[in-house]
């Protein structure tokens, strides 16, 4: 049952990566979530806010016709309230790898950080 509600749960943050539904964005990242990467050698750290305003500004993938492409490559149960997902999706024309951390809180699962990099492009 954990395994399907952690699968549950990734098709939710999927959704939201493609139509950047943001009412269902704000139920899969928490509102203390952090985003992290390295890009162009520089780190680049994204709180909650600033992740949020980013997509909430953008055309979705969905809307630009752009294709759904997207893996579960790892899910590591930590406890009953605590995992590790590795996933591949394609955003836009990007391939990209994300490692979430999730935490099951308040009654559902959310993502409390996520790494986050650019493994090939999609064209």
């Amino acid at each position: 049952m954990l395994i399907d509600d952690l699968r549950a749960f990734l098709a939710d943050y999927f959704d939201v990566l493609q139509t950047q539904d943001m009412a269902l964005f704000d139920r899969v990242f928490h509102k203390d979530c952090v985003l992290y990467s390295q890009q162009d050698g520089q780190l680049v750290v994204r709180p909650y806010a600033v992740y949020r305003e980013m997509v909430q500004g953008r055309q979705s993938p969905a809307s630009g016709g752009y294709p759904r492409d997207e893996q579960v490559l790892l899910l590591d149960v930590l406890s009953p309230t605590m995992a590790l997902v590795k996933v591949r999706l394609r955003l836009f024309d990007n391939i990209m790898e994300d490692h979430l951390n999730l935490m099951h809180h308040e009654g559902r699962w959310m993502i409390y950080a996520k790494h986050f990099s650019r493994v090939g492009s999609a064209v």
